[in-house]
């Protein structure tokens, strides 16, 4: 999420209370309400008085609530931290993408390393280098959501172009690690196209023999009035594996909404399973090679660095921003791969969880003789607001899956892809081009003539009041007398 209310954002739909922790909380919260009631219900309709001293009650509610409210802040500061890791590839993707494309010539010619090349070639490099920043978030994405490989819909037409092979000879043992995802028996890769990375058809699409080939985006795909589709963007690549896609989250079936059916399905398949073993057995697969892809991309880039220093096209002090950026980039990946791979310990979370199980359990009995039949819905309000705070803290914990209350890391990577192709769109031109023009009135609001007026006079400027030398001095005149009215006009009295 990034500002929109994920409850009552867009259509609403019973879906939506999957935002909140209620289809969490809810199954504990009905139960400790039943305990409640019978312990009320037998307190009050019978003589066995099940009320017990309440002497442990403020003192260990009070050691549990700040016990949880650690537990919450702490998945809250990692939650935090992860936003702005973002922010950090946002900010250096684009200090590195300005640098590339505004200080890197692109008239070249032959000297030393360097060698001559069109402006268009150079364009050409300079824009693919920037593609490669572009899909270093997306990488990062698809990394931290434990989506292992290339062959995504919105990462693979961004690094189609680079190299496959060590020698450079199609060779399956000579394959980078970065392709080596693909490195999975045929039945995996069926069920993966019919299982959970199942592509919609119309991204499928017939070539000239009528076979079925894979693109990154299919011209044939229906158009919907609210049809969201920004991989349409990207470029148009064959790819000779099927493609995943961009956005993959779990499905939500019945076993969300009433988590107690949990229960009963894993009890039928005991019973199943115990009846006919061999129909269960798991499928061997192929050990699959993973790769940090992020990793590799910097490596390109900083691979693409180094020829530029060794050409002569990037200045020492340029070469050594672009080194830095780099480095935050690497940094920052670390810092978020620490976030997603480290959980609280276990025994912590087990530890917290009994703890408050049993305080809860044990709270209608304490406080029944005074509360009487409150004794129930205070009981069901105590569990649902301890519960509550505590899956919070669980759920946010780390921010980078799909649900509702995880960073939109989707919005992070397009937000980067305008950023990166605004800045490309800038023409590079001279300051001759645009300053020296009628629209420009740059003593304005002393002098509002504009600049080529202002040029016509050449060293003899002359302020519009005409109490200075002509030249230098008319300038500052001007100047002061720019800055007193703006201090004037700007400041408001109250």
């Amino acid at each position: 999420m990034v500002a929109n209310n994920p409850l009552f954002h867009g259509r609403w739909t019973a879906k939506r209370f999957q935002a909140t922790v209620i289809n969490d909380i809810y199954p504990e919260v009905l139960f400790f309400s039943a305990v409640a009631t019978m312990v009320t219900l037998v307190t009050q309709l019978t003589t066995t008085k099940l009320a017990i001293p309440s002497g442990l009650l403020t003192v260990l509610g009070t050691v549990l609530g700040l016990v949880i409210s650690f537990r919450t802040s702490s998945a809250y500061e990692r939650y935090q931290d992860g936003r702005k890791m973002w922010t950090n590839i946002s900010t250096t993707t684009r200090n590195l993408g300005q640098i590339l494309w505004i200080h890197v010539p692109s008239a070249r010619e032959d000297k030393g390393a360097q060698r001559a090349q069109t402006i268009l070639a150079s364009t050409i490099e300079k824009k693919s280098i920037i593609n490669l920043l572009q899909a270093f978030p997306v990488a990062v994405k698809h990394f931290l959501r434990g989506e292992q490989g290339v062959y995504y819909e919105d990462l693979y037409p961004l690094i189609s172009f680079l190299p496959r092979y060590a020698n450079g000879i199609p060779n399956r043992d000579d394959q980078l690690p970065m392709w080596h995802s693909r490195d999975v028996d045929a039945e995996e890769v069926g069920a993966e196209r019919s299982g959970r990375h199942e592509r919609d058809e119309t991204y499928v699409e017939k070539d000239n023999n009528g076979a079925s080939r894979s693109s990154s985006r299919s011209a044939g795909k229906k158009v919907r009035k609210d049809f969201f589709d920004p991989e349409a963007a990207l470029p148009d690549v064959e790819s000779d594996v099927p493609l995943r896609p961009a956005r993959n989250p779990p499905k939500s079936d019945i076993y969300d909404l009433i988590p107690l059916l949990r229960f009963f399905r894993f009890v039928i398949r005991r019973i199943l399973r115990r009846a006919n073993p061999g129909g269960y057995r798991r499928k061997q697969r192929l050990p699959l090679v993973e790769s940090n892809v992020p990793l590799e991309i910097t490596l390109f880039l900083s691979n693409y660095t180094a020829w530029l220093m060794r050409a002569g096209l990037l200045q020492p002090a340029l070469a050594t921003a672009v080194t830095a950026n780099l480095g935050v980039l690497q940094d920052t990946l670390s810092n978020l791969e620490r976030i997603s791979n480290t959980p609280l310990p276990f025994a912590y979370q087990a530890h917290l969880r009994m703890s408050l199980w049993l305080y809860l359990l044990f709270l209608p009995f304490q406080i029944v003789e005074s509360f009487k039949y409150i004794t129930i819905p205070g009981t069901a309000f105590a569990s649902f607001l301890l519960l509550g705070f505590l899956e919070i803290g669980q759920e946010i914990e780390n921010p980078f899956q799909y649900d509702l209350n995880d960073l939109d890391l989707d919005h992070f990577c397009l937000d980067i892809q305008r950023q990166l192709h605004e800045i490309t769109a800038h023409t590079n031109p001279d300051p001759v081009d645009f300053i020296f023009v009628a629209h420009n009135q740059p003593f304005a609001p002393a002098d509002k003539r504009n600049a080529q007026e202002l040029v016509a006079l050449g060293d003899n400027y002359v302020s519009p009041d005409n109490g200075a030398r002509p030249g230098m001095d008319s300038i500052r005149r001007t100047m002061v007398r720019s800055w007193k009215q703006v201090d004037i006009v700007t400041r408001k009295s109250y």
